[in-house]
């Protein structure tokens, strides 16, 4: 498949890292200090803000030291972070100007797991703290083409969680592939398995068929 577009938008967590143990270990800890019923590791979570997911879950007052404990938590596993099929080669292969990143974490977080997996780290980094509204509204993809000097609809999203598509959706992006067997559920345009194969000069974004789903 080929596809013309002058930007590319990525997802971190799925799309081109794999935090998810670390993570799992970290939100499982949090829930046994503030909120014992609560789970994680369900669709519906996948893709928000950490800060979202936590003011759903305590009550205001116990807002901050709530979030200020799970942002600890997930930074101290950081560090066991992996990078995902095809993101070294992908990333380390584009043009400097043409990519962000739009990710949920936080902007301490963002950066060190895209460091422990071994990833370039993007100009343009567009986090948790850069919008008022995170996923799944579409401020962080809005604000990802903005930093790239782009118009949406002539940049191409790379996501894996329910809530990612649908603000990139929401943001007017030309395209959204859908990544691993989890986008599948999605409204994803089409599905990849990684980002193996795929590249990108500025210009044409060619993806083979072999690595669709969809």
């Amino acid at each position: 498949m080929q596809f013309f577009a002058k930007g590319i938008l990525f997802d971190s967590d799925g799309v081109l890292v794999d935090s998810h143990s670390a993570a799992l270990v970290a939100w499982q800890q949090w829930s046994t200090e503030f909120a014992p019923h609560f789970v994680w590791d369900v669709p519906e979570n996948a893709g928000r803000r950490a800060e979202d997911k936590v003011r759903e879950q305590v009550a205001p007052h116990l807002f901050e030291e709530a979030n200020h404990r799970i942002n600890a938590l997930e930074q101290e596993s950081a560090h066991q972070t992996m990078p995902l099929g095809g993101a070294q080669e992908l990333l380390r292969s584009l043009p400097l100007d043409t990519w962000a990143v739009c990710t949920s974490a936080n902007p301490l977080l963002a950066r060190a797991r895209l460091q422990a997996a071994g990833l370039p780290l993007p100009k343009a980094l567009v986090t948790a703290a850069d919008v008022e509204h995170g996923k799944p509204d579409p401020a962080p993809y809005l604000v990802g083409a903005e930093r790239l000097g782009l118009d949406p609809a002539d940049c191409v999203v790379f996501e894996d969680a329910e809530a990612g598509v649908e603000a990139a959706i929401a943001a007017g992006v030309g395209l959204v592939v859908g990544v691993s067997a989890r986008a599948l559920s999605t409204a994803a345009d089409i599905v990849v398995r990684d980002l193996k194969g795929i590249t990108f000069d500025g210009e044409e974004l060619y993806i083979p068929d072999k690595n669709r789903l969809r």
